[in-house]
């Protein structure tokens, strides 16, 4: 079976680098399903979780969104953040999510609502990843 390159980083680092055979991504409008040879595109993403399967191995990793190029035999995906899924620690994601919840419930003047808005989809959509790994 034929394979591709996968590349995964931020502004910081390198996140995912290596081959597969298919690799699914959120897009901003609906999953994106790539496989070796694809037609050139470039999509936004939202908050999600890349699936990139090589063989029978899946690796996961959280985008809080960012931009996708796919070439024949390359996807690059330049991610405004990106973390392995087991790197993750649930725990931390759950006290973040309750201070998120915290802000948007308090409304004050002082809290920019929509960025805590923002903050509070991004920690539920890693909070339902880790719980979707562990099933």
């Amino acid at each position: 079976m034929s394979s591709m390159e996968v590349l995964v980083a931020t502004a910081e680092r390198e996140v995912y680098s290596g081959t597969a055979t298919m690799l699914v991504a959120p897009g901003a409008a609906g999953e994106l399903g790539i496989l070796p040879k694809h037609s050139p595109l470039l999509a936004a993403l939202k908050a999600g979780e890349l699936r990139i399967t090589n063989g029978d191995e899946v690796d996961e990793v959280f985008v809080s969104g960012g931009f996708m190029e796919v070439q024949p035999d390359k996807i690059t995906i330049l991610a405004d953040t990106a973390e392995r899924a087991a790197d993750m620690d649930e725990a931390e994601i759950v006290a973040a999510q309750r201070r998120a919840e915290d802000l948007v419930s308090s409304n004050k003047g002082d809290v920019d609502l929509a960025m805590a808005e923002a903050e509070l989809s991004m920690l539920t959509a890693r909070l339902n990843l880790l719980r979707k790994r562990r099933k």
